[in-house]
């Protein structure tokens, strides 16, 4: 089964975990000072909040799909490489307090979509700096007039 991701930055994470509580009827599966996460079953989401900040301002931040094993992160990330977009891989990269193989892209407008595999925990949110990277890769590979 693949779930599929939203990531949104907030102003204030106690008035959201609130609302998003009410909203999906159950309380987040993980709370931390600046982040929490829900596992939604129906809909099959993993909705995550973060507090915003200058790099992450509030809205959508990025989205995804998240794999439930290392061969569906595969057969998502081979599908990625033949869509005509660069790609970043990711080796067991901590990020939002877990540990996951990702592949992320950019969609043709410019969104982001994190493709992700999650095999351990963190006890740090963790820095994950791929759509930095990304876009550097992006705009290396432009071509120029």
């Amino acid at each position: 089964m693949k779930r599929f991701h939203v990531n949104m930055s907030v102003e204030n994470l106690d008035q959201s975990i609130q609302f998003y509580s009410v909203l999906f009827g159950i309380k987040p599966v993980v709370v931390k000072p600046e982040y929490a996460k829900w596992m939604l079953d129906d809909p099959a989401v993993n909705f995550a909040i973060q507090l915003a900040n200058d790099a992450s301002p509030p809205g959508v931040g990025h989205l995804g799909l998240q794999a439930d094993s290392a061969e569906g992160l595969s057969e998502i990330s081979e599908r990625l490489k033949t869509a005509d977009q660069h790609t970043l891989d990711q080796d067991a990269t901590e990020c939002c307090y877990a540990v996951s193989d990702k592949t992320w892209v950019e969609d043709p407008s410019g969104m982001a979509w994190e493709t992700f595999f999650t095999h351990g925990t963190s006890t740090v949110y963790g820095e994950d700096d791929a759509r930095a990277e990304l876009a550097i890769a992006k705009k290396s590979q432009s071509k120029c007039c």
